[in-house]
């Protein structure tokens, strides 16, 4: 049985400032058949890229990237803000709309040679996705594709991740 996982998503007007409209995936994540088709859809999507390891950004990407990895038997490397990876690590930063944050990966989080697959929950202007890319190339790996539940196409991410294979299972 499949659903419109359309039907899944909230949209809350005026939040987190007025003229906003976000896009709440905690509807879709609280229904297991919904929650279950995304994964699954992304999963098949990774095993057409012949996929070694899963990554995803804190925390949203860890929703995304967990089942994925689990589901297709693979490992999940999490790229963490500042201070929460406890190994030797490589980062990345990108721009917010008031300021920069970083990513961090550790430096035995992917193989050289290995193809990933960056997961998150949504791609909105690209920065945290390119910064997570940034990541994973550096170590060696081979950015086969990326996946999001949704994107947010007037933002403009794709452009910023344009030479990557991508999946949004919903655009707005």
């Amino acid at each position: 049985m499949s659903v419109d996982l359309n039907d899944y998503i909230a949209s809350v007007p005026d939040f987190p400032e007025k003229g906003v409209i976000f896009r709440d995936i905690s509807p879709l994540m609280a229904d297991g058949v919904a929650y279950r088709q995304a994964t699954d859809e992304i999963a098949a999507y990774a095993q057409g890229k012949d996929v070694d390891m899963i990554v995803g950004p804190e925390a949203r990407g860890f929703i995304v990237g967990c089942p994925v990895a689990y589901k297709l038997g693979l490992g999940f490397a999490p790229a963490r803000k500042k201070g929460k990876l406890p190994r030797s690590t490589v980062s990345a930063s990108y721009g917010l709309e008031y300021g920069e944050s970083t990513l961090y990966l550790h430096k035995d989080a992917i193989k050289p040679g290995q193809k990933v697959l960056v997961t998150d929950d949504l791609l909105a202007t690209g920065g945290t996705i390119a910064a997570t890319i940034q990541l994973v190339e550096e170590l060696g790996g081979i950015v086969v594709g990326t996946a999001f539940l949704m994107e947010l196409k007037d933002l403009g991410g794709r452009e910023k991740i344009k030479d990557y294979d991508m999946l949004a299972l919903l655009q707005y």
